[in-house]
């Protein structure tokens, strides 16, 4: 008998409105620079202090979430992002800013927290990965081509955050109260696999650090080292956007046919290598195929990424620790590309991280191969860090600034 093909849809929901300020991210962090009297790094390190704070949630909340409850965490993450992103937007005292922005991080770590728990638990987790993937970049997609018709200011994307916050918050009354009952066996806290959690969990950093080095650079790529007009450029993050629906859309459709290790592994090189292009690119041919490539690839690993954690601990807890782990290569990714490309040129920059993309295959393919023996739902999707952590269509602000943190 088939598996039932109903989706959690409060779970996906959750997914894409915990994951949509790291989506925004670029387009913050560029309107912070530009209506704010802040640098593009001080405006860098406010997108890197918001999604830290989103980490430290996840690290917190990573064994705690069917203790307190996921309907209780879920309204209180909603709450905390709606107030926090809001009040940023509200203002233009760059304290407060910062402060709600943080506040904003907590409340994006507390929500994705509670969707990562809930989607482990399900017999097909790959599939409403995929299905929350679709739903955030789709949104995502969306706001980049609303917010540079709204006007100037800092406000936009943060108030976008908050009001999807908001609007999502009717869907907890479906969540559980509780996701677990109580265990009296000594060992239910325990991690399963602690090895193979612990070696995913240290190599999502790097991971994630490579894909936002290029991403807070790509711009300053096609403006500065192809010599891309701004239409030009903006277009071609535009088709990259949608190559990564349709990425997400072909995750979904493969589901489990070709297991993890493959996926991961082999699409993890093929990015290494999209990475190398787009940061040698003196043109647009280059730089339009490696973008897109780019992007077309990042979705599909990281739905595997997510699912490979998911099956470690049923409970979530390794699915919430290894995106908590990726939010902090995604914080520090900006800062790393700035250094690497102020030191060794866009070139040199798009070598060293191709290089530890390779690097970093070897961990997640093993781990994927040592738990490649575990049952894989063989369901489909009816279709979805992104990336997240996370490609996307930036505004102008996004990459016209003087410094790459971006």
């Amino acid at each position: 008998m088939s598996a039932p093909r109903t989706l959690p849809w409060p779970l996906v929901a959750l997914f894409a409105a915990g994951y949509l300020a790291p989506y925004l991210l670029p387009t913050t962090v560029g309107r912070l620079a530009a209506g704010l009297p802040l640098t593009a790094t001080q405006a860098g390190a406010v997108g890197s202090a918001l999604l830290l704070g989103s980490a430290t949630a996840g690290f917190w909340l990573a064994s705690r979430v069917d203790r307190i409850g996921p309907r209780t965490l879920a309204r209180a993450g909603l709450a905390l992002a709606a107030l926090g992103y809001g009040g940023a937007a509200l203002t233009t005292v760059v304290p407060a800013v910062v402060a709600g922005a943080v506040l904003g991080g907590l409340g994006s770590g507390t929500v994705t927290a509670v969707a990562a728990s809930g989607i482990a638990a399900q017999a097909d987790p790959h599939r409403v990965t995929t299905a929350g993937l679709l739903g955030v970049s789709a949104l995502a997609g969306a706001l980049y081509l609303t917010i540079p018709h709204l006007g100037p200011g800092h406000g936009q994307p943060l108030a976008a955050i908050a009001l999807t916050a908001l609007a999502v918050r009717p869907l907890t009354g479906r969540l559980p109260a509780r996701t677990a009952p109580a265990r009296s066996s000594a060992g239910y806290d325990r991690l399963p696999h602690p090895r193979a959690g612990l070696l995913l969990a240290a190599a999502m950093p790097v991971w994630s650090l490579a894909q936002n080095a290029l991403w807070g650079v790509s711009g300053r790529i096609g403006l500065d080292q192809a010599h891309l007009g701004e239409v030009t450029v903006g277009a071609v993050f535009a088709v990259a956007l949608g190559a990564g629906l349709l990425g997400v859309v072909g995750a979904g459709a493969l589901g489990p046919r070709l297991g993890r290790a493959l996926p991961i592994g082999a699409g993890t090189a093929l990015i290494a290598g999209c990475v190398a292009l787009s940061a040698a690119a003196t043109g647009l041919p280059a730089f339009a195929a490696g973008e897109i490539a780019w992007n077309l690839l990042y979705p599909v690993v990281l739905s595997y990424v997510i699912a490979l954690a998911a099956s470690l601990d049923p409970r979530g807890r390794w699915t919430v620790l290894v995106g908590s782990a990726s939010s902090l290569g995604t914080a520090a990714g900006p800062l790393a590309g700035s250094v690497l490309a102020e030191r060794a040129g866009f070139p040199g920059m798009g070598l060293a991280l191709a290089a530890g993309l390779l690097l970093i295959a070897v961990p997640l393919t093993a781990v994927a191969l040592r738990t490649g023996r575990r049952a894989l739902p063989a369901t489909g999707l009816p279709v979805l860090e992104v990336p997240v952590e996370t490609p996307a269509v930036p505004v102008r602000r996004a990459y016209d600034t003087a410094s790459p943190n971006v």
